[in-house]
């Protein structure tokens, strides 16, 4: 009797299982009556009638990755390289998801590597490595055109490793080595070009500077010369005609001819102190003579004649 009833309650338990149906957010079920399509089960709670409905597929709606495998990929170069990638999808249309294809995931990964084969097959390795973005964008593009009979939407496809051959790698780093020691010596060439070119404008703005120094030098100097002159010029001028003046009044002749012949002898006597060997004028053999010449101009100096 216990054993009848514990069946009895399993049963129970079955029968609400198959009869209460419960979609959950971001999932869609796909109800099928006697193995008909019925109807596309949204998310909230719905009743079926046991045995005769049922929950053929779950599909998730949300956006889910598949990791594309590491694959070889021949360049259009002839080289190798080894390329993983992953793939961003979702289901926009449960029913195709479930009925037009048997297995929309494999599916989908093995598209995406025939398509980045074929992407991969039409650049060149230097190409390959420097247009990631431009094989991601054709990958994606390739593949939402191919799903969208399955009902599936492909968001993004990412390229995770490009991998050359060891050979091609060790080349590589040698090609780059070679371009930094060149972008160094030009770099270096630069500096001293620009060195070169500073240094001599520096000493071309120098000479320029030292030459209006010497310039402004001269000018100030000449100017100066002028003005001196100018100034002696004028001193002279104001002298002669003090001493015109003087000359015309009484007196005045004798006292320039006695200045002269003052100047005359300071002169001759500083010539005799000098030199070593004098030298006389002929006029001044006859002391005499001197002094009777100085007596008929100032009239103040003895006569010769008296002396003797």
């Amino acid at each position: 009797m216990g054993s009848v009833f514990i069946i009895i309650f399993v049963l129970l338990i079955y029968i609400i299982s198959k009869t209460i149906i419960i979609v959950p957010e971001q999932s869609e079920h796909i109800k099928e009556r006697l193995g008909v399509f019925q109807g596309v089960l949204k998310p909230g709670f719905y009743f079926m009638i046991p045995f005769v409905d049922q929950i053929r597929y779950r599909q998730n709606l949300k956006e889910q990755t598949i990791d594309i495998d590491p694959q070889v990929c021949i360049t259009k170069d002839n080289v190798s390289v080894e390329v993983d990638g992953v793939l961003y999808m979702k289901v926009i249309d449960s029913e195709k998801a479930s009925y037009g294809i048997d297995n929309f995931m494999l599916a989908t990964s093995q598209l995406a590597q025939t398509t980045l084969r074929s992407e991969i097959g039409k650049l060149v390795l230097d190409n390959l490595l420097s247009e990631r973005e431009e094989i991601n964008a054709n990958v994606v593009s390739n593949i939402d055109r191919a799903t969208d009979p399955w009902g599936i939407k492909v968001t993004r496809y990412e390229i995770r490793n490009i991998t050359p051959p060891k050979q091609i790698l060790l080349e590589m780093e040698n090609q780059m080595k070679a371009e930094r020691e060149r972008r160094a010596e030009i770099t270096i060439s630069q500096g001293e070009k620009e060195s070169l070119v500073n240094k001599s404008v520096g000493e071309r703005q120098e000479s320029i500077n030292i030459s209006e120094g010497e310039k402004i030098r001269l000018v100030n100097e000449a100017e100066g010369r002028a003005k001196e002159i100018e100034v002696i010029a004028t001193a002279t001028a104001r002298g002669l005609k003090l001493v015109s003046e003087a000359i015309n009044k009484k007196g005045g002749k004798e006292a320039v001819s006695l200045q002269i012949t003052q100047e005359y002898l300071d002169a001759l006597g500083t010539i005799l102190k000098t030199s070593k060997t004098t030298v006389v004028p002929e006029n001044l053999a006859n002391i005499g003579g001197v002094f009777e010449g100085l007596s008929r101009i100032t009239t103040k100096l003895p006569n010769s004649n008296q002396g003797e």
